[in-house]
């Protein structure tokens, strides 16, 4: 059991948070769970107008007079699963099992994005023996889903000198800078046209891709479904005379889509062409992605033809657009050529019922580019005549080498390790800017144990990287 793991105050505690449903939007459970947590070990917890929770734990003896520290993670975590799991992530507990030194879920999402970072404030909190001045623990909000928390956090809250994020994913980097962001949402409304009643119809699925995070992966090639799927959808409508009637393809704005399913109506005469066209995409594709997805699967079924469908006119410019918008790294940051400045992920796509909706978000370490990525999807979506909208913006975070604390645990680290830290800027959106922006004179470092395939259902956390990461807070709580 993943309890007795070492270190047991961290396992343990992650161990219960496992067993509270907290998907993004659905957050009641895991608020009320922190503040009985808070309650229990005798330190101060409310929940904030912004559905954060906030903890307060005076300093140990002596160090009254040292510097604040805000420990800071979010409770929300992305709720995938596979294909054919059950799961309920509204009501379920999450299914743990340990494999090769990983924890890992059975057909989730592990939540250890960011469940650990929680995990690690909560054994601040509970432990008495530590050696620390004045600690507050600041967990948001639905982070992954628009960082809400963070953008609503309230002014002077926050009493704290310094900041340290928990939000990182390999262990040994410390992330002092990343991208900003935006929510991109592409909608239009259409009368569905009726259904030629002679023709048949066949569902296409696309299943079997890596998926992933949209920041830290980004950059690997990995396959977009929807940006797949248009393919073949295009070809079988200029080839098998099809028409669509509808598309549903991803379900996280920050999550890589690893699925996409169509439904298509076409003269029956044409359904054999149109299964053969299938399997030489499946076969395109494997061969494409050689290398980078290995689980590629493509295949119909025929289904009952719908009553109705998208007009023509509507269709051909819905394909068009999505064959048309960026998807992906857009540019590298010149003078860090290994690190993504910009690029934007096509997250979801869903055309049913007379409505189109399409979410996207871009991401940019540079405020200029990031409207730049911007401003090219509205174009693309406008000349298809969707009305775009932008929503939850917010900015990068701006570096800074010079940051003491950057330089107590680069310190810090070395003495427990015996080799140097390495110090990183991330494609990845971090509360940290939105944070700064309201608390200006925060010194901010965000660090934490090695996780990998968030937001998918492969999403893992290394085991031998969560006793030193726990070593490392407890020496730098004390030496601040």
């Amino acid at each position: 059991m993943i309890k007795n793991l070492n270190p047991e105050c961290i396992w343990r505690n992650f161990d219960a948070l496992t067993q509270v449903p907290r998907p993004s939007g659905h957050l009641e459970k895991v608020q009320q769970f922190l503040l009985d947590f808070g309650k229990r070990v005798g330190v101060e917890a409310f929940k904030d107008e912004a559905g954060n929770i906030v903890m307060r734990k005076p300093a140990s003896p002596g160090m009254e007079g040292h510097k604040g520290v805000i420990l800071q993670a979010h409770m929300d975590m992305v709720p995938q699963k596979a294909p054919d799991s059950k799961h309920n992530f509204e009501t379920d507990p999450i299914e743990t099992y340990i494999e090769d030194g990983w924890v890992k879920a059975k057909g989730t999402t592990l939540g250890a994005d960011d469940g650990l970072g929680v995990a690690a404030i909560m054994a601040v909190m509970e432990d008495s023996t530590l050696v620390h001045g004045p600690v507050e623990g600041l967990i948001t909000a639905d982070e992954e889903t628009g960082m809400f928390g963070a953008n609503a956090l309230p002014a002077g809250e926050l009493h704290g000198d310094i900041l340290i994020n928990l939000d990182s994913e390999t262990w040994g980097k410390f992330v002092i800078g990343s991208a900003g962001g935006i929510d991109v949402n592409a909608t239009i409304d259409y009368k569905e046209v009726k259904t030629d009643t002679s023709d048949a119809a066949v569902r296409v699925t696309l299943k079997g891709l890596r998926g992933g995070h949209s920041g830290l992966e980004i950059h690997e090639g990995r396959a977009n479904a929807n940006k797949l799927m248009v393919r073949f959808v295009r070809e079988a409508i200029a080839e098998c005379e099809a028409r669509l009637a509808s598309w549903h393809g991803g379900n996280m704005r920050n999550a890589i889509p690893f699925q996409a399913t169509v439904v298509l109506t076409l003269p029956k005469e044409n359904v054999d062409v149109l299964k053969e066209m299938v399997a030489e995409w499946k076969a395109d594709f494997a061969d494409e992605y050689k290398g980078i997805e290995s689980g590629i699967d493509f295949f119909t079924e025929d289904v009952e033809t719908p009553d109705t469908e998208v007009p023509r006119e509507i269709q051909d410019n819905l394909v068009d657009a999505i064959y048309a918008v960026h998807d992906g790294v857009v540019r590298m940051i010149p003078a860090y050529p290994d690190v993504v400045e910009t690029s934007s992920n096509l997250a979801i796509i869903d055309i049913e019922n007379g409505k189109a909706d399409f979410k996207l978000l871009p991401r940019s370490s540079r405020e200029d580019m990031k409207d730049y990525v911007t401003t090219m999807i509205e174009s693309c979506f406008s000349m298809a005549g969707m009305k775009v909208k932008t929503s939850g913006s917010y900015g990068g975070w701006d570096p800074n080498p010079d940051s003491e604390l950057l330089q107590l645990l680069q310190k810090n680290y070395k003495e427990l390790n015996g080799k140097e830290a390495v110090v990183q800027i991330d494609h990845a959106g971090l509360e940290c800017s939105i944070i700064l922006g309201k608390y200006p004179n925060l010194d901010v470092v965000s660090m934490g144990p090695t996780l990998r395939s968030p937001h998918t259902t492969n999403e893992r956390a290394l085991v031998e990287t969560v006793a030193p990461f726990w070593d490392l807070l407890k020496k730098t709580l004390a030496t601040v």
